[in-house]
């Protein structure tokens, strides 16, 4: 058995003629050249482009949420207003990455809507594969960012609870100094009563009129805590429904993920019935002109023993 000889060169040197004959220089000869040996990565589609960039929106925020988890949480780290800066600017970023995939599933459906052909059937296969693998690639996003936010929720469920654990002994507080005060002016009132007599009616009109301005405010003052503490408790309740919410999202885009799929192997369902219908018809064409074609002959026999006999 004769040996197999390496014809490589004789190749490159074929393509050198080639080229040389059509007038490339060296520069491009061995770009071409090299091209079989580094092949260049292929181009991206602009959809992949966008969910690459959503997922790094994505993971910039739960690195954010990592980087900030203890600044946001623990009351002597940061300040009211720095926690409320950071909740905003994760809210920003929640926003900004659920648009993006917003404009994902838009760009779907519109890829999908053109590629229906008669009757909303999709003309190609290769197409719904591909259009079912970028509802896929949006359902992956959407799980990953509600992962994010709902560790934000935790957090901030954990911020809630530590104002309103913060705000109850405030509050008992203001009660006991309150009733305190209250004992203070009957026991400072029962000792006014006693030299009466020695001080002047101006003076006992002025004490009044404080303790009615005390009175006053420290009513307000606990009207106003047990308004923060309601609100307070709102915004946990609504933290917590938000949540809720969120799971419920994304429950209903795995069952309309399921739906899709269903409607695809619909549809594949359709395009085998038009072409069993099809084949039906052709069959029943050829079937009617082989009857027609049999009876032409019956006849034609049956005129021609006549005429013999």
């Amino acid at each position: 058995m004769a040996k197999a000889r390496d014809r490589t060169e004789d190749f490159k040197d074929a393509v050198r003629q080639s080229a040389r004959s059509l007038g490339y220089d060296e520069a491009k000869l061995a770009s071409i050249l090299a091209s079989f040996i580094i092949h260049k990565p292929p181009q991206r589609s602009p959809f992949t482009k966008a969910a690459y960039k959503t997922l790094e929106s994505i993971g910039e925020l739960d690195h954010f949420l990592l980087k900030h988890r203890k600044d946001y949480t623990d009351l002597h780290r940061t300040t009211e207003h720095e926690r409320d800066s950071i909740e905003n600017e994760v809210s920003a970023f929640i926003k900004t990455c659920q648009e993006q995939i917003d404009v994902l599933k838009n760009s779907i459906n519109n890829e999908e809507e053109n590629s229906k052909g008669w009757l909303g059937i999709t003309t190609a296969k290769a197409n719904a594969d591909t259009i079912a693998h970028k509802h896929g690639v949006v359902l992956i996003l959407s799980e990953r960012l509600h992962s994010v936010t709902s560790q934000f929720d935790q957090l901030r469920a954990i911020r809630f609870q530590d104002a309103i654990n913060r705000a109850i002994p405030r509050r008992k507080l203001n009660r006991v100094t309150k009733k305190d005060s209250t004992e203070t002016s009957n026991s400072g009132d029962a000792e006014l009563r006693e030299p009466d007599e020695l001080r002047s009616e101006p003076l006992r009109v002025q004490q009044q009129l404080l303790d009615d301005e005390t009175r006053a405010l420290q009513v307000e003052l606990s009207n106003l805590l047990d308004t923060v503490q309601e609100t307070e408790t709102k915004m946990v309740e609504m933290s917590a429904l938000n949540h809720l919410m969120a799971t419920h999202v994304l429950q209903q885009a795995q069952q309309i993920e399921h739906l899709y799929d269903q409607a695809v192997e619909a549809t594949k369902n359709v395009e085998l019935g038009n072409k069993e219908l099809s084949q039906a018809i052709q069959r029943n064409s050829s079937s009617r002109t082989f009857l027609l074609l049999f009876l032409f002959v019956l006849t034609f026999s049956i005129i021609f023993l006549d005429w013999y006999s």
